[in-house]
């Protein structure tokens, strides 16, 4: 994850009037959830729904979380099974 997300931590809310965009700071924090140990690996992580009504996001912006955080090798996504923590 770059530099500026750093600071947000896996118990961080969404700063929507902030510099940072929602979707890198769900990711951030998604990523720090996994870090901590929240989600072990090759487990789902909560669903699109359930993501979108704990964060008080758009389904947009969930997706695009999702796939930067696919990108840059977080989880994987299973077509019709959810997305799950990626190994190391």
């Amino acid at each position: 994850m770059e530099n500026d997300l750093d600071p947000l931590g896996p118990d961080d809310e969404i700063d929507h009037e902030g510099p940072i965009t929602p979707y890198r700071q769900l990711a951030a924090i998604l990523a720090a959830r996994i870090e901590r140990g929240d989600w072990e690996v090759n487990r789902a992580i909560p669903s699109e729904l359930r993501l979108v009504q704990e964060y008080g996001l758009a389904r947009s912006t969930v997706r695009r979380t999702i796939a930067l955080l696919v990108e840059e090798g977080v989880v994987y996504v299973v077509p019709q099974r959810g997305t799950f923590v990626k190994g190391k």
